[in-house]
C-alpha cells in the first residue's frame, strides 16, 4: 500500500506540475493577444514599374514610437489608397515640407498674383516613388492603415513636388503617359501672364520657392496633347525622377 501510495503521489505531483505548466502557457499566451493594439499583414508590393504618388493631408498617427504622416497614396493606374501612413526614410521632411506648404498656403491663397491679377490657389506638396510601392495593412485598434515601408524603397527612387492641389492626380497620370516630358519656363514666359489658374499656379511656384528652403518652381510637364501642368520640386530629391526634379529642357508655348 506504501509503494503504491507513492506511485499515485508522484503521478499527482507529476500532474500538478503539467496543469501549473498549462496554466502558464495559457496565461502567456492571453498576455501576448492581449497586450498588442496592432494585427499586421505581410508586405505586398502594390502599383507598378511606372510612378505612384504619396499625397499627405496634414494628420500624422503614433506608429512603432515614431510620428509618421498620413494620406493617400496615388497609384499608376488611377486608383486611390485612403487612411495610408509613411513609414521611414524622410517622413520628418514629409511632415517639415507639408506643414510649411500649409502656413504658405494661409498666407497668400485668397490675395491677388500682381502678374496675372488672378488670386492665388492652395498648393500641395506631394511624394513620387518610382516603381511598386511596398505596404503593409496593419489595424490599430480597429482602424486598417496601409504603412508605406519608405526604408525598402530606394532613395533615388523618391522624389518631393508641389503643384495646384487639384492637380496631383492629373500630374501623376502625366508622368505614367508615354510622352510626357518635364521642362523649365524662363523668367520671361508668356505662361506667367496666362490669366487663368495654369498661369497663377506656375507664378506660385516660384513665389513658394522663396519661402521653401530647398524648393524650386518654374517647372512644367507638358503632355503629348499640349497641356501643361506647372509644379515646382523639393526635397528629397532621388537620381531616378531627376529628369523631373531638375529638367534640362525650356518650354516655349509659341513651339
Amino acid at each position: 500500500m506504501l509503494k503504491g501510495f507513492v506511485c499515485f503521489g508522484g503521478v499527482m505531483g507529476a500532474l500538478k506540475y503539467v496543469v501549473i505548466g498549462v496554466v502558464v502557457v495559457v496565461v502567456l499566451a492571453t498576455a501576448l493577444v492581449l497586450l498588442p493594439t496592432l494585427h499586421r499583414v505581410p508586405v505586398q508590393y502594390v502599383g507598378s514599374p511606372g510612378y505612384e504618388a504619396f499625397v499627405p493631408d496634414g494628420q500624422t498617427i503614433n506608429y512603432n514610437g515614431r510620428t509618421d504622416p498620413e494620406g493617400d497614396l496615388i497609384l499608376s493606374n488611377g486608383t486611390t489608397i485612403q487612411d495610408v501612413v509613411w513609414d521611414g526614410q524622410y517622413s520628418n521632411t514629409i511632415i517639415q515640407n507639408h506643414n510649411q506648404i500649409v502656413q504658405l498656403n494661409n498666407q497668400f491663397v485668397g490675395q491677388t498674383d500682381p502678374v496675372n491679377n488672378q488670386p492665388y490657389v492652395p498648393l500641395q506638396d506631394f511624394y513620387v516613388i518610382k516603381g511598386q510601392v511596398p505596404v503593409e495593412q496593419v489595424t490599430i485598434n480597429g482602424q486598417t492603415y496601409y504603412v508605406i515601408e519608405a526604408n525598402n524603397i530606394n532613395p533615388g527612387d523618391i522624389a518631393g513636388f508641389y503643384t495646384y492641389d487639384k492637380w496631383v492626380p492629373n500630374f501623376v497620370a502625366a508622368m505614367n503617359t508615354p510622352g510626357t516630358y518635364a521642362a523649365g519656363l524662363p523668367g520671361n514666359s508668356p505662361v506667367f501672364q496666362w490669366t487663368n489658374t495654369t498661369g497663377t499656379a506656375a507664378e506660385q511656384t516660384i513665389l513658394y520657392q522663396d519661402n521653401i528652403r530647398g524648393f524650386f518652381g518654374r517647372y512644367v510637364l507638358v503632355l503629348p496633347n499640349g497641356t501643361i501642368i506647372p509644379y515646382g520640386a523639393g526635397t528629397p530629391s532621388g537620381s531616378a525622377l531627376f529628369n523631373f526634379s531638375s529638367p534640362q529642357q525650356t518650354y516655349n508655348p509659341s513651339s
